[in-house]
């Protein structure tokens, strides 16, 4: 299917929080890009008919993402070559 400017697409509206039927505003490489809901006149990204994630869902996943960090940064030993050098004991001279 060739898509161009104007043409009426389905897709999930972020004000609408629906789905409604949105004209295509910017194309890239073929693809839409930009859409304009039909209902809300407001224009975003094309999300391919897909809602955005919940509250809960995002909460899970930085859970799930804080859960592997702090398991991952314990299992990574720490580098001794980045260490500072040992203070030699001489002072520094005054400017």
């Amino acid at each position: 299917m060739d898509l161009r400017l104007g043409d009426v697409i389905d897709d999930y509206c972020v004000k609408c929080r629906r789905l409604t039927n949105h004209s295509i505003v910017s194309l890239v490489e073929g693809t839409a890009a930009k859409v304009r809901c039909r209902t809300c006149y407001s224009d975003h990204d094309y999300r391919k008919e897909q809602p955005p994630p919940s509250k809960k869902e995002l909460a899970r996943q930085k859970e799930l993402f804080n859960a592997v960090l702090s398991t991952a940064s314990a299992t990574v030993p720490a580098d001794p070559g980045n260490d500072p050098p040992a203070d030699s004991g001489r002072k520094k001279p005054r400017k």
